[in-house]
C-alpha cells in the first residue's frame, strides 16, 4: 500500500472514531437530562434564597430575641411578605412567611405562597429547617427541604429536592446539595450562591442516572449557573458533562460533552 494512501486511511478512521461530534439523537437526549438537572438546581437555589430572607442567627443570642429583631428587619426589607412567630416547644420557634398574592421578588426570584422556617436550639447551636411545600418559585412548586446549622465548629447550609412529573411517578429527580462558603461571600442571601451536591435522575421504567454538581455559581436573577460543572452517569452507559462558562452563560448556552465525542454548545431551555 502506498504511504500516502495508508496515511489517508488512518486519518479517515481517526475522524470517524473518538473525538467526533456526537450524533444528534445523543445530543438531544443528553441535553434533555441536563435541562432537568438544571431545573432542580434552580429549585434548590430558590429554597436557599428563601432562607436568606432571614438574617443568619448570631451565636450567643437568645433565640426569641433574635427572631423578634429579625422579623422587623424582614418586614422592612421585604414589604410584600407578612410574618408571624409561633412557639412550638421549649427549644423550637416557627416563623410563618406569607407572600403577597401577586408574588414577591427576592434576589431575582419570584415567590408566591407560604413557607414555615423552624428555629431549634440557640446560643451554643442553632438548627434551622424550612418547610416549603406550599411555596412556588418562578411559578414552580417547591418540594424542597432546606436548612442550615450554625455555631459550634461550623456553619453549613443544605437543600434536598424531590420532583416528580405529574402522572408519571417513575419519572423524577432527587438532589442533595450543599452551599460552599467562600471568603468574602455571605452564606445565604448574597448576590452569589455556590452549590455542590449529588443526586439521581429517575427516567421511565424506574431507571436511574447519577448526577453531580461541582461549584455551580448562581448570580442574582439568573436561571443558569454562571460557572461550574454538572455531570451525569447515565443508566445506558454514557458520561455527560455540562460545563457552565461566563461567555456562554450570557447566551443561555452550555458546553456539552458526551463520552469521548467532541464538545458541542447547546442552548438550555428554561
Amino acid at each position: 500500500m502506498r504511504p500516502v494512501l495508508a496515511l489517508s486511511l488512518v486519518l479517515l478512521v481517526a475522524a470517524c472514531g473518538e473525538g467526533d461530534v456526537p450524533p444528534d439523537e445523543l445530543v438531544e437526549t443528553s441535553k434533555a437530562r441536563v435541562e432537568r438537572a438544571v431545573a432542580a438546581g434552580h429549585l434548590a437555589r430558590g429554597a436557599l434564597e428563601m432562607l436568606g430572607v432571614m438574617p443568619v442567627y448570631t451565636c450567643g443570642e437568645p433565640r426569641r430575641t433574635f427572631l423578634d429583631v429579625a422579623m422587623v428587619d424582614v418586614r422592612t426589607r421585604v414589604s410584600c411578605v407578612t410574618t408571624s412567630i409561633k412557639s412550638m416547644d421549649a427549644v423550637t420557634d416557627a416563623v410563618l412567611f406569607t407572600f403577597a398574592e401577586s408574588g414577591c421578588e427576592i434576589h431575582g426570584l419570584k415567590f408566591t405562597g407560604r413557607a414555615v422556617i423552624q428555629y431549634r436550639g440557640g446560643e451554643d447551636r442553632m438548627e434551622v429547617e424550612a418547610s416549603l411545600h406550599e411555596l412556588e418559585v418562578d411559578g414552580q412548586p417547591l418540594n424542597v427541604a432546606a436548612g442550615y446549622g450554625t455555631c459550634g465548629d461550623q456553619t453549613s447550609a443544605w437543600a434536598q429536592v424531590y420532583t416528580a412529573v405529574p402522572g408519571q411517578p417513575d419519572h423524577g429527580i432527587q438532589l442533595d446539595v450543599r452551599v460552599t462558603k467562600r471568603p468574602g461571600l455571605p452564606l445565604l442571601g448574597g448576590t452569589t450562591l455556590i452549590l455542590d451536591g449529588q443526586g439521581a435522575l429517575v427516567i421511565p421504567d424506574g431507571r436511574v442516572d447519577r448526577l453531580a454538581f461541582t461549584t455551580l455559581q448562581y448570580e442574582v436573577g439568573e436561571f443558569l449557573p454562571k460557572e461550574g460543572t454538572l455531570t451525569l452517569q447515565t443508566v445506558d452507559g454514557h458520561f455527560v458533562e455540562a460545563s457552565f462558562q461566563p461567555g456562554l452563560w450570557r447566551l443561555g448556552k452550555v458546553k456539552l460533552t458526551v463520552d469521548d465525542h467532541k464538545s458541542v454548545t447547546v442552548p438550555i431551555v428554561r
